[in-house]
């Protein structure tokens, strides 16, 4: 299956994993790129630029398919050196970068000069407009369903997709909910070029996460996510647990005067708790409602080569089925 994004990337099925705090690890990324997708290392997952640079390194070790780096600029509790991660990135050969949260805007002319191709992570038609204008090569159009942070327009796929073909001239592919063959092949009829996955590469053999992670996303069920960080304009998809009840609890009676550090010790440095240590009581965590379609944990090679084959198949069948009637 040829589209503009396998062809961009170099890559054989239009399947990227997106970036995951303490998921994107080089095992991950590797087994993606393996299976004919496009494998992400989560950048700021990496301490340091040089623990970034030792994890490209590891991840070449298992790979000799492209793979990428992803970088989200986000409002934290401390600004990373993103420069330096920049230098990692160019340093290690990588010539994918996935950008997310902010504007890359500032740090464009960096990754272009080292002849790296950029694919923005937006929530909304005007700020992919804005990433083709800035000169990214392809952005990710992520739907309300995803996990992390959706925006704050609550624009679900089956709008924003149709929108960003009507606007965008570079190729984009569907983020936020995707799961599955079927939906490869809608996102394809939508306009956009693939589709990027994140909650579903987490239920994967290969995901170097705790087995507690994998088993509560099999468990979970379309109806287990909750919105957090409304009243901070931080919008954040999670799965619910006691944690995110209390968050909820705490946005609710103070309103609009809920300030980061009311809910601090809940959504700080707790991924390495979930992720590592299969506490998943630990905070809140992102997950998208993608959960609902998630009923095992496949290899990754099984998760790509099942979603490419269930595409092909739909596309054929409905097509053979609309031609006969």
């Amino acid at each position: 299956m040829k589209t503009k994004i396998t062809e961009l990337f170099g890559i054989q099925h239009p399947i990227i994993q997106g970036g995951m705090h303490y998921v994107g690890f080089a095992e991950l990324a590797a087994a993606v790129s393996n299976a004919g997708g496009l494998g992400i290392i989560t950048g700021l997952t990496q301490k340091t630029p040089g623990d970034l640079a030792n994890e490209i390194a590891r991840c070449k070790e298992m790979t000799d398919k492209p793979f990428g780096v992803n970088l989200t600029f986000l409002p934290g509790f401390t600004a990373p050196p993103y420069p330096e991660y920049i230098k990692a990135i160019i340093e290690g050969g990588v010539k994918i970068v996935e950008t997310a949260g902010r504007s890359p805007e500032a740090y464009m002319p960096a990754l272009k000069d080292a002849g790296i191709k950029v694919i923005h992570k937006c929530t909304s038609v005007r700020h992919s407009l804005k990433a083709e204008k800035i000169g990214c090569d392809a952005v990710s159009v992520d739907g309300f369903e995803c996990g992390g942070h959706p925006g704050e327009d609550d624009i679900p796929n089956m709008i924003l997709l149709p929108r960003a073909a009507e606007e965008l001239s570079i190729p984009f592919v569907a983020s936020g909910g995707m799961g599955n063959g079927k939906q490869l092949a809608a996102a394809l009829a939508l306009g956009a070029d693939g589709i990027n996955m994140g909650t579903r590469f987490i239920a994967t053999k290969e995901a170097p996460v705790h087995q507690n992670v994998k088993d509560a996303l099999v468990a979970a069920s379309e109806l287990d996510t909750r919105l957090i960080m409304r009243p901070l304009r931080n919008t954040e998809r999670v799965l619910n647990n006691d944690a995110v009840e209390k968050i909820m609890a705490m946005e609710q009676g103070k309103g609009q005067g809920l300030s980061i550090e009311d809910i601090k010790e809940l959504v700080a440095g707790v991924y390495p708790k979930v992720m590592q240590d299969g506490d998943m009581e630990a905070g809140a965590w992102s997950c998208g409602m993608v959960a609902g379609l998630i009923h095992d944990i496949p290899t990754v090679q099984e998760l790509v080569d099942g979603i490419m084959k269930e595409a092909e198949d739909t596309i054929r069948d409905r097509m053979s089925a609309l031609l006969a009637s």
